[in-house]
């Protein structure tokens, strides 16, 4: 067995942006693997090591020399390789060419009585460190990045620019090459705390080295260091930390050597909204408000450095400066603010464009405004309820042009609550405005009471109507005003039990643009936004764990109504569950009959021509039909399930006892019929027959 040695590369940079690093973090180890995998290279484990200026592969048993390789390919058969005189064609010319051969080369085989043209050939083994320097280079060139950039006179491009390069295959030097570099056995520490360079003596080295020069070179190792301060920080002021994972995401690739630390700030910034403090904070400075035990925001909060830990007093110092900046501005914006009735912002919402063709703000403040006085009409609910919801809508986007959310965008609808409080607008019409951006993600929360839900469906429901009728609907993975997100927003808002029909919703939405004077095609728009709820409800379901034939089985019966469509997949689901073998039954006995029924002959049934069985299965039609009717009506789905099994035995014993293709065609036709009767029962529920296929 070839001897083996351990190959460590490092691209050092400048600092690479944090969620860049990440994704390039994950992106390595395959890419590493499958370099040296493409030249033939044995090779152990790929282990990635990164900081915010370095990027870190280490492999280990990776043997000195590739594997000698004998290979044979079977080419075209010699009857098209050669012609009569035994002259080779451009089939032979071009296949051996192709694997690098004379035509003199090729050989004749005879497999399964047919000749064949072969080429065989040797590839001998190779001193894996001549291949490194193209196959590490490779690596660099293959790392994806959101953007690039090129530096200095050279034309390569990297995420920031390259300032060294390390590779070493155990204590040899491998001299990759890139953008004017050639790698060495030097590599650099912290900026301030041990900037280098510092010599790397061998491959199983490299990592000791960096982090003897203060750098923590593992993501996993920096967050662990950063939750043990917090930790620390935590138990000695006896209050809590709120550590967002994607902002925590994003220090732990902010700092080589973190060290956790505690600021504070005036107490009289507390009288500000403790959202847009926690936003100045979190989201500009990536600090960690720290709360007390009744959940309050507290004047003190979590620095992650990357300095010298020794001058903590001055890193702190700093801090709290930028702290006290950023809260001025935001108390001088709030008070500011406070100075208008929200009201009086409204008509600023000219200010503001919404969507090219589809106007500002103002005009979509009016359009939500007129939607939601629709679904009020449509929920039939209390007047008091209607009139915070008319208010709420008005004010809803008002915020938008206040000095503070301008400022701090994260804010929107928050501030507008604050506002509208201050202003003596209803409680429930300050919540709405808040809440009317929810649910805004996955998981997040609806809006907390119908006001709320009422206006975030207008809100959504314009959006998503708007951009289909001006052709800016989402195109495969593309979704740029996130379309997807809103319907499934709408979804979750209807799962509360808002008694809306999102169908007659949509009516409404795209009628409001028609008086508008948006010209559009209305009924291909309302085509493709059902066609658009359908799919994102069909979707959720299958995450849910519904079985596709359900889904396509209660669509086939048309609906449009997600609600509909969810609350039936269920109820078949649960049915199917239950009774599995009376559900396949029924689905079996079902499909029989809809594959021998005939539409024409109708329904009009003479009963002077049953048989007992025959009359039996009629008796168990009529009632199910009047039950399964009123079951719907009150979507009771399950109770609708439960009359349609009743009919199995009648329909069981129909089929053994009678001959439905009878010689005397008056019986013949009676029979079809029934079944046509029979068929129709079930065609309101769900398309049975689908369901009965294994």
């Amino acid at each position: 067995m070839a001897s083996t040695r351990t190959l460590a590369f490092e691209i050092g940079t400048e600092e690479i942006p944090a969620f860049d690093l990440k994704n390039a973090t994950v992106q390595l180890p395959g890419l590493m693997a499958e370099a040296l995998d493409a030249v033939r290279v044995p090779h152990g484990d790929v282990i990635v090591y990164s900081s915010p200026r370095r990027l870190i592969a280490v492999v280990d048993a990776v043997a000195d020399q590739t594997e000698a390789l004998d290979e044979v390919f079977r080419g075209p058969s010699a009857k098209i390789a050669f012609d009569a005189d035994g002259n080779p064609t451009k089939a032979a010319i071009g296949f051996a060419r192709g694997k690098g051969l004379g035509v003199d080369a090729l050989e004749r085989r005879e497999v399964d009585g047919v000749e064949y043209v072969f080429a065989s050939r040797h590839v001998d083994a190779q001193r894996t460190a001549e291949l490194l320097p193209g196959v590490l280079r490779g690596v660099i060139e293959g790392i994806s990045w959101p953007k690039s950039c090129r530096w200095g006179t050279t034309r390569e491009v990297f995420t920031r620019p390259v300032r060294w390069i390390v590779a070493l295959l155990d204590d040899e030097v491998v001299p990759v090459e890139f953008a004017g570099l050639t790698a060495g056995n030097l590599t650099w520490g912290h900026r301030f705390l041990a900037p280098g360079p510092h010599e790397v003596p061998t491959a199983d080295e490299l990592v000791s080295v960096v982090e003897a020069a203060c750098v923590v070179p593992s993501q996993e190792a920096r967050e662990e260091r950063i939750r043990a301060g917090v930790a620390a920080a935590e138990a000695a002021t006896g209050y809590r930390a709120e550590l967002p994972a994607k902002t925590l995401t994003e220090v732990v690739n902010l700092s080589e050597f973190p060290t956790v630390m505690m600021g504070s700030f005036d107490e009289e910034f507390l009288r500000v909204p403790e959202e847009i403090i926690v936003d100045a904070m979190l989201m500009h400075q990536r600090y960690f408000p720290l709360y007390d035990g009744d959940g309050k925001l507290t004047n003190k909060f979590i620095i992650v450095s990357n300095g010298d830990p020794a001058q903590e007093a001055v890193i702190v110092d700093g801090n709290e400066r930028v702290v006290a900046a950023r809260l001025y501005d935001a108390k001088f914006f709030y008070d500011e603010d406070l100075k208008r009735p929200l009201e009086a912002y409204v008509e600023r919402l000219d200010e503001v464009v919404f969507q090219e063709t589809l106007g500002t703000m103002r005009a979509k403040t009016d359009r939500v405004a007129r939607l939601a006085a629709l679904l009020v009409e449509q929920a039939q609910v209390a007047d008091d309820v209607a009139a915070d919801v008319a208010r709420a809508a008005l004010l809803a986007k008002a915020d938008l042009v206040t000095n503070a959310v301008i400022e701090f965008t994260s804010v929107q609808g928050v501030m507008g609550s604050y506002y509208a409080a201050a202003a003596g607008e209803s409680p429930r019409v300050a919540r709405a405005i808040a809440e009317h951006y929810r649910p805004r993600f996955a998981g997040d929360a609806v809006p907390s009471d119908e006001v709320g839900r009422l206006v975030a469906l207008a809100d959504k429901l314009d959006t998503i109507c708007g951009l289909f009728a001006v052709g800016q609907a989402p195109t495969g993975s593309s979704d740029p005003f996130a379309l997807r997100r809103a319907a499934l927003g709408i979804i979750a808002i209807l799962e509360t039990g808002l008694p809306v029909s999102l169908s007659r919703a949509v009516d409404d939405a795209l009628a409001v643009y028609a008086e508008a004077g948006l010209d559009f095609d209305v009924a291909a728009v309302r085509a493709q936004v059902i066609e658009f709820f359908t799919t994102r409800e069909k979707v959720l379901l299958r995450e849910e764990g519904a079985a596709a034939d359900a889904i396509d089985a209660v669509l086939a019966t048309g609906v449009a109504e997600p609600m509909v469509l969810a609350a039936r997949v269920r109820a078949l689901e649960s049915a199917r569950a239950a009774e599995a073998d009376t559900f396949e039954d029924l689905a079996v006995a079902f499909a029989r009959a809809n594959n021998l029924r005939d539409p024409e002959a109708g329904t009009a049934c003479d009963p002077s021509l049953f048989t007992a069985e025959e009359a039996a299965l009629a008796e168990a039609v009529d009632a199910a039909e009047a039950s399964v009717a009123a079951a719907l009506a009150a979507d009771d789905y399950a109770a609708a399930l439960a009359q349609l099994a009743a009919l199995r035995a009648p329909i069981d014993a129909f089929f053994e006892a009678t001959m439905i293709m009878d010689e005397d065609l008056a019986l013949r036709a009676n029979r079809l019929r029934l079944l046509n009767r029979f068929v129709g029962v079930f065609a309101s529920l769900a398309d049975f027959g689908l369901m009965s296929k294994k």
